[in-house]
């Protein structure tokens, strides 16, 4: 698979998915620090996600942007929708992704709605299981968009044609 040139992509400025406050305590008090995840998509079938940490807030959410645009995959998307169901683990986060039909919206929650809404999927039903974690949430989520395949993707790994793929 061919890598995908960010600055070929119309990309959006990315959703914070979460930002995070961590503290080192030393003598005379705490240096507070700022994690950020952040995803970025064109809302055609490419998103990316990057992780972002400084001590300021602002710089943290620019690094995690820019980490996002190294890490930018495609999706197949048929309608709207994903091709097929699939299951991704990541840590002890599970995350289920199942198409829906046309006017059903995303329905998900927290760090899977955001990437589904970068990434351009008008319809899916997902759920997400076991740690709530949204760093582990984040990597099952786009574990399982990269396992997606559309019928052409097939064709073209298994070296055979479309018309094949079916019978």
């Amino acid at each position: 698979m061919r890598s995908i040139n960010p600055s070929e992509l119309e990309l959006s400025e990315g959703k914070l998915i979460k930002l995070n406050r961590v503290a080192k305590v030393v003598t005379g008090g705490r240096r507070f620090r700022f994690n950020a995840i952040v995803a970025i998509g064109d809302g055609k079938g490419h998103v990316g996600i990057g992780l972002g940490k400084s001590n300021l807030v602002t710089d943290a959410i620019n690094k995690g942007r820019e980490e996002a645009k190294k890490n930018i995959i495609r999706v197949p998307i048929v309608n709207g929708t994903i091709p097929f169901e699939i299951t991704a683990k990541y840590g002890a986060a599970k995350v289920m992704l199942k198409p829906a039909s046309p006017g059903t919206g995303i329905i998900a929650g927290g760090p899977v709605r955001a990437i589904m809404e970068q990434v351009g999927v008008r319809d899916i039903l997902a759920k997400s299981i076991g740690s709530p974690n949204s760093h582990n949430l984040v990597k099952a989520t786009m574990t399982a968009l990269e396992l997606l395949e559309d019928a052409y993707m097939v064709a073209k790994r298994r070296g055979v044609t479309l018309q094949e793929v079916f019978n």
